[in-house]
């Protein structure tokens, strides 16, 4: 009798364990990050002006300190399924994103094959376009190169990614524009993009990102081409090169001619220690009709050519890998006199930033 209460007494908690075990739910896993850049600039061209620069979008703000972007980020994921949800504060959330201006990143992603190589992704997302984000940590300078400053930052729409290979991957995405919250009208189509990167090894990267849609210009819409390249190689432990260039074109107001646009950047950093880094930057644009930069900001607009000469040097401090204290100086040199009636222009920024 004693060996039947036993084994009875086996079974009822081998079936309390089991029935506890499968009523159990699969959470979702939730993961908190979170950064802070903080900075103060100085323009000595334009000491009179409150922001720096019309085609500058970061560390925009003169002669005060000040937050470029707070941003903290949730992730979610949930088996096939992930979401990501970030809320953003600072000056350069005032100047790109105008009122909507709560959401860095809103989306929601879902993998449609058992490898995961294949996933779709639908919301306010990090632009496809370009080698520098908003956030400077993942950034050879401190501050943002001409391209990136003047392609987007930002999209919202619809995102097909595809991971062809371990090498290949690609992307296609529809959108409401170039870098909108909100489509300026209900009756233009959705634009279109696309995205091709190479990893040819883990130090060696090529891309290749596209943009095609119906833009306003006065009155009309006008279609707009745009083609973004970049090759990112890293040489050894220390050093570490970007180039990148952009081309665009875009009918104009009137008639069937089309206005272009085209930049450029090299990139160079180098680590002279583990808690010391250097990088200088070399970069030109050239925008003729102004149809991506207005220099002047006077209204009614006034179109003066932009075709302008970049160049900065870095100076990192790094006290551990989450924390960055930066100083650059830059100076840019125009064909116009776009800079409070000078074509020279000479600023210095430092910036603080922590990533968790």
């Amino acid at each position: 009798m004693k060996l039947f209460y036993k084994v009875i007494s086996v079974v009822l908690i081998s079936y309390s364990v089991f029935a506890q075990d499968s009523i159990k739910v699969d959470k979702p896993t939730v993961d908190l990050s979170g950064f802070v850049d903080v900075y103060y600039n100085y323009d000595f061209s334009d000491a009179d002006n409150f922001k720096t620069k019309n085609f500058i979008y970061n560390y925009a703000r003169h002669n005060e300190f000040n937050v470029n972007i707070g941003l903290i980020k949730a992730s979610i994921s949930y088996q096939n399924v992930y979401a990501k949800l970030a809320l953003q504060a600072g000056t350069y959330v005032k100047d790109n994103y105008g009122n909507l201006n709560l959401f860095n990143e809103a989306y929601l992603g879902v993998y449609v094959d058992r490898s995961r190589k294949t996933s779709i992704e639908a919301g306010i997302m990090p632009s496809y376009i370009g080698f520098e984000t908003a956030s400077s940590h993942s950034n050879l300078t401190a501050t943002r190169s001409l391209i990136a400053e003047n392609s987007p930052y930002y999209m919202t729409g619809v995102k097909f990614n595809h991971q062809l290979s371990d090498k290949i991957y690609l992307s296609a995405m529809f959108s409401n524009g170039w870098q909108r919250i909100e489509k300026v009208s209900k009756k233009s189509l959705p634009s279109f993009g696309t995205q091709l990167q190479y990893k040819k090894s883990d130090t060696e990267t090529f891309n290749w990102s596209t943009f095609i849609g119906d833009e306003p210009v006065e009155d009309f819409f006008r279609t707009r081409f745009f083609n973004n390249l970049y090759w990112d190689k890293q040489w050894g432990e220390k050093w570490r090169t970007i180039l990148g260039f952009d081309i665009g074109a875009q009918k104009k107001a009137e008639g069937t001619d089309y206005s272009s646009w085209w930049g450029a950047a090299f990139i160079s950093k180098y680590a002279i220690t583990k808690k010391w880094e250097t990088a200088i930057r070399t970069e030109y644009y050239n925008d003729v009709d102004n149809v991506i930069v207005d220099p002047t900001g006077i209204i009614p607009r006034e179109f003066t050519p932009f075709k302008t000469f970049g160049s900065s040097v870095n100076l990192d401090f790094l006290p551990n890998s989450k924390m960055k204290i930066r100083t650059e100086a830059k100076w840019f040199n125009a064909t116009e006199p776009i800079f409070k009636e000078k074509r020279d222009s000479f600023m210095v920024v430092t910036t603080m930033s922590f990533e968790f």
